[in-house]
């Protein structure tokens, strides 16, 4: 929940604000193009590269052997960040420009205009993408693994020390689970429930946050 948490925190924003820049402001601009160009490239990219990035990244200013929930959350990032950007352009680009243009007529300024009309008609899908990144993510094994390692106990720093993850728990108690192992493999069961029931518990509060917020 921490290195997931922490991952919404850095890709949504970023990601929202790529995606208002895609859908109000680039227009077929060389810049908006690029940006298209490397999100569909940053969609398509095996999760482990996204884990050797962070890890690199991690290294190079931390020095070798670096393990951390705040690198996970990094990695988790760069997975996540694509997802919002799609789901959220999309989503803006459905709202219709009837609304802007009666804004416009009124002389409310083009970025006001986004803040009160076009995110609040647009926030169901909005909130709905970003619980469809979380989902993307919550369930990665293996970058967390280069990332964030495996610790032997509970740490709550994401930023000092190794992190168990849910996946990486679940993942060493089926491939190590010690005597007898039928010990090891109904923690790994109850793990995978664990995160399917998170899940089921986001997508529940997106539903309920889109009924509200949907205007």
């Amino acid at each position: 929940v921490i290195v997931t948490g922490l991952a919404t925190l850095m890709s949504v924003p970023f990601g929202l604000f790529t995606a208002i820049y895609l859908a109000e402001y680039g227009h077929g601009t060389k810049l908006a193009k690029a940006i298209q160009a490397m999100v569909d490239v940053m969609t398509g990219i095996p999760s482990i590269v996204a884990g050797l990035f962070a890890y690199a990244m991690f290294e190079l200013i931390f020095g070798p052997g670096t393990r951390s929930g705040i690198a996970g959350a990094v990695a988790l990032t760069v997975l996540m960040t694509p997802v919002v950007v799609r789901s959220s352009e999309e989503m803006l680009r459905l709202v219709p420009n009837e609304l802007r243009e009666a804004s416009y007529a009124l002389g409310v300024p083009k970025w006001k205009t986004i803040v009160k009309v076009v995110l609040p008609t647009a926030i169901a899908g909005i909130i709905t993408g970003v619980v469809l990144a979380i989902a993307r993510v919550i369930g990665e094994t293996a970058p967390l693994l280069v990332t964030a390692g495996l610790a032997q106990g509970v740490n709550w720093n994401p930023f000092d020390g190794r992190m168990t993850t849910l996946p990486v728990f679940t993942y060493y108690q089926y491939v190590q689970p010690g005597v007898p192992p039928s010990n090891g493999q109904d923690r790994a069961w109850a793990a995978a429930l664990v995160l399917i029931i998170i899940v089921m518990v986001l997508f529940t509060l997106a539903r309920i946050l889109a009924h509200v917020l949907k205007p």
